[in-house]
């Protein structure tokens, strides 16, 4: 993809259409590389997508506060914080972007953002327009983050309530949370490149309960750069 302004977004996909590679060419022919999906398999020279990595939980030394920042709570500098901080606990590695979808124990070595100003009715993945505006300090705080560093790499995963059946809760969840990628790409202008998205369907309620919540259709926001880039602990 060709912009106005001559940068250029290349992204590499498989044959089954998995994301491979993504990057960022300036107009001057300076490439950032945003993701990195592949690890080579020798000898045969293959390219595979790694999966779960199993790690023991981190041992979280910040406020609970910090680590899971709600959003209808927090100031702008909150926000900006948690997008731009670092793990909560050292990274022995770089991570692929399909292994930190699928490990949630990779996921917890950063900070988390619940968007918690807008939820979803049942069965929906829609916005309205004032639901869509309580966005606002969420897509301010990531330009911020952005313009910062233009390699960041944010995760916005979505999330269903318990009921109906698992697989449409997954489908469900990916539309939410590609709802509110293109919300904050259209209506904020957060650069699309620089987010990536995943629905955990009922898998991590925020309420434990088998009936309908509210507040369990949601979506979360993780700065997953360092998990990409194995950007020790600070």
């Amino acid at each position: 993809m060709r912009r106005p302004n001559q940068v250029e977004i290349i992204t590499v996909r498989d044959p089954d259409g998995n994301l491979v590679r993504r990057v960022r060419r300036d107009p001057g022919g300076r490439e950032i590389v945003l993701i990195e999906n592949e690890v080579e398999r020798r000898p045969r020279g293959r390219t595979i997508i790694e999966e779960t990595v199993r790690l023991p939980p981190p041992r979280i030394r910040i406020p609970r506060e910090k680590y899971v920042v709600e959003v209808e709570g927090a100031s702008q500098e909150d926000l900006y914080e948690a997008f731009t901080a670092p793990p909560v606990e050292r990274v022995e590695r770089s991570y692929t972007l399909n292994e930190v979808r699928r490990s949630p124990a990779v996921r917890e070595r950063v900070r988390r953002v619940d968007v918690d100003t807008i939820t979803f009715n049942f069965g929906s993945w829609e916005l309205s327009e004032e639901q869509a505006r309580a966005l606002t300090g969420v897509g301010q705080a990531l330009q911020r983050a952005i313009e910062r560093n233009p390699a960041e790499v944010f995760l916005i995963e979505g999330h269903t309530d318990a009921v109906g059946s698992e697989v449409d809760n997954l489908t469900l969840s990916d539309r939410r949370a590609e709802t509110v990628a293109s919300v904050l790409t259209q209506m904020f202008g957060v650069p699309a490149e620089n987010l990536t998205t995943q629905g955990y369907g009922e898998q991590y309620l925020k309420v434990s309960t088998q009936e309908p919540e509210r507040a369990n259709r949601r979506v979360t926001i993780r700065r997953i750069t360092p998990l990409l880039r194995n950007e020790a602990r600070q």
